[in-house]
């Protein structure tokens, strides 16, 4: 039986996360420890996960104070890490980062795992992210090597490789380009479907997920021709010029405010080749 743990930073999230319990709960195979970090809720998110942490011996909470705001990319990785602390069994296989707001299938992780018994090389997988418009399912479209944040599987050696995550805006990507960079591969399954209840970047709005995400870029040190290219490629996806102009800002505003970026020059000039691979038309990580 494969062994593996989830860590959920969950925070106000009492209206989807009892879906996320039994989604999991439900599951053909078990965790041996869910970690569920409360990331100081102001909701009854706190008091939803302890009943069921009262009922199910693998589900362990831990309960954060609250900083009183939302941190970008950082806070998520902060509350990971805090629930990382907690995990008991010492020969786990895999480690899951689930989100609070998700659904899924009852055979999800044991169809995810016999993707990695498929390919010894993978390191990162999950499956795709949908979300629900207008009665139907819509997948959340992304490059080929990337799983979505709300959902990563991480092998354990591929974990060990990784040295853990960065707290740092981007980290769901500098992950997966550092476990290419070491010999991994990386690729979500979108026919292994999660349906997400709130849609990524909701709670920021737009414009302001957009500059999150232009600077997430700047921190895992894209390519700036290659960053112009992406901006440019979204001014003819809705809402119009605004996802444009935010992400080109937030990379910008990166620049101006000579913000840190990922201590790793090895990883930013891989980053940067493979997106000049792309743009060139060759093969690299960015299909």
């Amino acid at each position: 039986m494969t062994k593996y743990v989830i860590i959920t930073p969950a925070r106000d999230e009492e209206e989807h996360i009892e879906q996320t319990i039994l989604s999991v709960a439900n599951q053909t195979i078990l965790p041996s420890q869910w970690i569920i970090v409360n990331d100081g809720s102001g909701d009854n998110t706190g008091t939803i996960i302890d009943g069921y942490a009262a009922r199910h011996p693998w589900i362990t909470v831990r309960h954060r104070s609250n900083r009183g705001f939302r941190e970008a990319g950082g806070g998520v990785v902060n509350a990971f890490n805090d629930g990382y602390k907690q995990v008991r069994s010492p020969n786990w296989q895999f480690i899951v980062k689930l989100d609070a707001d998700l659904s899924f299938a009852p055979n999800y992780f044991e169809r995810c795992f016999a993707e990695f018994q498929k390919d010894p090389h993978l390191g990162i997988g999950g499956g795709g992210i949908y979300h629900l418009e207008k009665g139907s399912l819509k997948l959340e479209s992304c490059p080929a090597f990337h799983v979505r944040g709300a959902t990563k599987i991480y092998k354990r050696e591929c974990w060990d490789n990784l040295g853990g995550l960065i707290a740092a805006p981007g980290w769901d990507t500098i992950d997966e380009v550092k476990a290419n960079m070491l010999g991994w591969r990386t690729r979500s399954f979108p026919d292994l479907q999660l349906l997400h209840h709130r849609l990524t970047g909701g709670v920021d709005g737009v414009w302001k997920d957009s500059v999150k995400n232009g600077f997430a870029n700047y921190v895992a040190g894209y390519h700036p021709v290659f960053m112009l290219f992406k901006c440019v490629r979204r001014l003819v996806s809705k809402p119009y010029l605004i996802r444009s102009l935010g992400m080109g800002w937030g990379f910008l505003r990166g620049y101006l405010r000579s913000a840190p970026r990922v201590k790793d020059r090895t990883l930013i000039d891989y980053t940067r080749s493979q997106q000049i691979r792309r743009l060139l038309c060759l093969n690299s990580i960015w299909k």
